[in-house]
C-alpha cells in the first residue's frame, strides 16, 4: 500500500472561508503513478472502486487502500466510464477510435468496441431507460447504447458540443453544451432533445451534478461560476462563484453540499441552504491540475486526481501554464468532511 501522510507529501494545505476547523480536508493521498493524461473519476460505490481514465486505459483503484486492482487496456483516448451493474458491464469512451469500449466489470476484459462518433468523451448510464449515453464533443451528438448486448441504438443530434451530463432517474437526461452556454434535456427512451435553456451568466458549462429531490442541476462553468438550474422549469435560478478551470462537479444529498474540482488547484464547497439559495462555505487548496473528481454518496468521500508538474516553459504567462508532468507522480487524494 502506497500511503503518504499529507504533511510528508507537502502537496496540499487547507484554505477555509471563515471557518475553523475547515469542514473538509484532505485526509489521505495515494501515489498511483503511470503515464498518460487523465480525465473523469467514476466511483463504483457497491464495490468500493474507482474507475480513472488514463489515455490508453482505465485504471481500477480500491477506494480504501489506493491499490490498483486492474486496468481496462486497449483504449485509444480514454475519457469517461459508465458502470452498469445489472448487466455486469462497464463502458469507456475511446475518443481516438470514435468508439465506446464495453468491458467486463469483474475481469476488466474488453468485450466489444461499439461505434460512436468523433470526440467521444463523457458517458453516463440512465437506469430509467436502461441505456448508456456517450457525449461526443466534436460530433455535437450523443450515442445511445443498449448495455446488455452492447449495441448502438442511435445518435441524438444535440445542437452543440456536449460535455458532462446527468440522469434524473425519471427518463430525462441532461447535458451541458459548452460552446452554446446551454443545458439540453433529452428524453432517454424517445432518444430526442425535448428542451434547452441558457446557463447565463455562466459561460462554458462543463461539469455537472444533480439534486433529484429538489430538481436542481449544477453546471460548473469555466468562467468561474456555478449555475443552478431548476430542471423542471428549465431555467437558471441561482449562481455562485467557484474556482477557475473546473472539470468535475458533484452533489451530496446527505450534506446538501455541492463540489467543484478546479484546475487552478482548489475544491469549491457550496452549501444548498434552500433549492434557490447557495453559500460558498470553503475553498480547499488542493494542487494544480486537480480538476477531475468523483463523489461516493455512500461514504461521502471525494476523490480528486492530479500529478506533479515541472517548471513552466520560458515565456509562459504567470500562473497560466504548467510544465511537463513529472514521471510517476500521478496521485489520488481523498477529501472528507470533518468529524466523519
Amino acid at each position: 500500500m502506497r500511503y503518504l501522510v499529507i504533511a510528508a507529501l507537502g502537496l496540499f494545505s487547507v484554505a477555509a472561508l471563515g471557518q475553523s476547523p475547515a469542514p473538509y480536508s484532505i485526509t489521505k493521498t495515494y501515489t498511483l503513478g503511470g503515464d498518460g493524461f487523465w480525465d473523469y473519476v467514476v466511483p463504483d460505490p457497491p464495490n468500493h472502486r474507482l474507475f480513472i481514465a488514463r489515455q490508453t486505459r482505465v485504471m481500477v483503484v480500491d477506494e480504501g487502500s489506493g491499490k490498483l486492482l486492474g486496468e481496462v487496456q486497449g483504449i485509444n483516448g480514454a475519457h469517461g466510464t459508465a458502470v452498469v451493474a445489472d448487466t455486469g458491464h462497464g463502458f469507456a469512451t475511446a475518443s481516438g477510435d470514435k468508439a465506446v469500449v464495453m468491458f467486463d466489470l469483474k475481469t476488466f476484459a474488453q468485450l466489444a468496441k461499439i461505434p460512436a462518433a468523433e470526440d467521444a468523451d463523457a458517458i453516463i448510464y440512465d437506469s430509467a431507460s436502461q441505456r448508456v449515453f456517450s457525449f461526443n464533443g466534436d460530433a455535437n451528438n450523443s450515442t445511445v447504447i443498449e448495455p446488455r448486448e452492447g449495441k448502438r441504438v442511435t445518435d441524438i443530434p444535440l445542437g452543440g458540443k456536449p460535455e458532462y451530463g446527468a440522469s434524473a432517474g425519471d427518463g430525462k437526461v441532461y447535458v451541458n453544451l459548452v460552446d452554446k452556454n446551454e443545458v439540453v434535456e433529452v428524453d432517454a427512451k424517445a432518444a430526442k432533445v425535448t428542451r434547452r435553456w441558457s446557463t447565463a451568466p455562466c459561460t462554458q458549462p462543463v461539469a455537472m451534478g444533480i439534486d433529484t429531490a429538489h430538481a436542481r442541476l449544477f453546471s460548473g462553468c469555466r468562467s468561474g461560476v456555478l449555475a443552478v438550474s431548476d430542471y423542471k422549469a428549465g431555467k437558471v435560478v441561482a449562481t455562485a462563484p467557484i474556482g477557475m478551470g473546473v472539470d468535475g462537479a458533484a452533489f451530496d444529498p446527505a450534506t446538501g453540499d455541492v463540489f467543484t474540482a478546479n484546475g487552478e488547484g482548489t475544491l469549491t464547497v457550496i452549501h444548498e441552504d434552500s433549492p434557490d439559495k447557495y453559500t460558498v462555505v470553503q475553498n480547499l487548496t488542493t494542487s494544480p491540475g486537480s480538476r477531475n473528481m468523483g463523489l461516493d454518496p455512500a461514504t461521502h468521500k471525494i476523490y480528486v486526481v492530479t500529478a506533479k508538474f515541472g517548471p513552466p516553459p520560458a515565456g509562459a504567462p504567470p500562473g497560466r501554464a504548467r510544465g511537463a508532468v513529472l514521471p510517476d507522480s500521478f496521485g489520488l487524494f481523498i477529501i472528507e468532511r470533518s468529524g466523519r
